[in-house]
């Protein structure tokens, strides 16, 4: 199953809620989500443990609007809007964390 995160961890607990509840999986951290896959935010270590049970992904290009490109978390893999299309084809089930 692809989980699709676009909330930021620091404003809502859809990444919290979604780390407690799937069971496996790939993780699509996109629009607001991508800060929690970046060094030295309170997140960090959720996402580092989370990387342990899933397949941690962030949208590129969201990362690179925000000037975070050389602030991604080592173990997240960037992917762009093709990457994306991938993830979806290649998961046989998306959830939208809202």
């Amino acid at each position: 199953m692809l989980h699709i995160i676009n909330q930021s961890p620091m404003s809502s607990s859809t990444l919290d809620t979604c780390l407690n509840v799937a069971t496996g999986g790939d993780i699509l951290l996109i629009e607001d989500a991508i800060y929690a896959a970046t060094a030295g935010n309170a997140y960090e270590a959720k996402i580092k443990e989370a990387m342990s049970r899933f397949k941690v992904y962030a949208l590129m290009p969201d990362i690179e609007a925000r000037g975070l490109a050389d602030r991604v978390l080592e173990g997240v893999s960037t992917v762009g809007y093709d990457g994306f299309v991938d993830l979806v084809v290649a998961n046989s089930n998306c959830q939208s964390w809202l």
